[in-house]
């Protein structure tokens, strides 16, 4: 039964062969060239002669060692053209091999099989949670949303009621934004999400309108200021979580006071003064909103600095390497 087992069995038989072919080729090389060596000398052969023998040799030695190469070569070309989206783990097969294929090409050929079958389990596994964490996650927010929309136009309903709709309503909001920000996150083949040129001060202002709504009812007061203006090539949506990851961070980091969130030349700028219980913890207690902020900004090349001024004054900054500028 030749199946892998008996490839394996086979390349057991051979292993360490290349070693041993190659030593076989260039120690017969070099028994050739003293040989001849010594034939000059002794002037058994003329000089020219030797130096052709001596080429000749070589010559041989190296298409030998080629050949004794090419199974490594065929091996590296394999893997350098294989593809993570689109590349078949079973050209890796060992059961492809032949029969006088080295030990140890053999032991990378299964290694390489076993890793590209992991990435090709692990890139069905994010298609299959992102599509159902999509589908799954955001049709009961729709209902959410459309039922809170309904409730608040009730005429009858009490004051307590409305209190509690506008809450359901902001915890709905936050949630689409928490979900938009980890699908995000869960899709490493798919960067893209909708690239475009946009202004950077568009998004930022559109995106206030909806975190003053979802932070109604909090004492924090959003402020947003423009000295500069820039645009980006990418996707608008993702620029939108982080900075409202961003904004979740300074307004839970200060409790009460005012969020700034200012446009710099390449740059955007979320700062914060912390309240009287916080000043002597900082932004080091960085939370959730900062931890996917970061990975976000790490996953999209846009570097995220978050320090402390003047002892109590939160700072996070994104710089963003590439900024355009707008068209008049």
């Amino acid at each position: 039964m030749t199946t892998r087992g008996g490839t394996t069995r086979s390349a057991a038989r051979v292993r360490g062969g290349f070693q041993r072919r190659l030593m076989l080729i260039f120690g017969m090389q070099l028994v050739a060239v003293v040989v001849v060596c010594l034939m000059g000398f002794y002037d058994v052969a003329p000089f020219g002669a030797v130096l052709l023998v001596i080429v000749i040799v070589s010559a041989l030695a190296w298409l030998a060692a080629e050949r004794v190469w090419r199974p490594i070569s065929s091996l590296a070309h394999l893997i350098g053209s294989w593809s993570e989206g689109s590349g078949d783990p079973e050209a890796f097969q060992t059961d492809r091999l032949s029969n006088r294929t080295d030990r140890d090409v053999a032991a990378l050929t299964r290694g390489f099989h076993a890793f590209a079958s992991r990435i090709a389990g692990y890139n069905e596994r994010e298609r299959n949670f992102t599509r159902d964490a999509s589908h799954e996650l955001r049709s009961p927010l729709t209902v959410i949303k459309m039922s809170t929309d309904m409730l608040a136009d009730e005429s009858s309903l009490s004051e307590f009621g409305q209190r509690s709709v506008q809450r359901i309503r902001r915890a709905s909001r936050e949630m689409e934004a928490l979900v938009e920000a980890l699908l995000i996150l869960a899709r490493e083949a798919d960067n893209g999400q909708g690239e475009q040129d946009f202004v950077v001060n568009d998004v930022l202002r559109d995106e206030l309108v909806d975190a003053r709504e979802m932070l109604h009812g909090h004492p924090v007061e959003l402020r947003f200021e423009e000295p500069a203006k820039f645009a980006l090539h990418g996707s608008p949506r993702v620029f939108a979580v982080l900075c409202w990851q961003l904004i979740r961070h300074a307004s839970q980091y200060t409790g009460q006071g005012t969020v700034l969130v200012t446009v710099l030349p390449g740059a955007v700028s979320v700062s914060a003064k912390a309240g009287a219980e916080e000043e002597s913890g900082g932004p080091g207690q960085q939370g959730f909103e900062y931890a996917i902020a970061r990975r976000i900004s790490e996953r999209f090349a846009w570097p995220l600095d978050l320090h402390v001024q003047g002892g109590n004054t939160y700072v996070a900054e994104i710089r963003f390497p590439n900024p355009m500028p707008v068209p008049a």
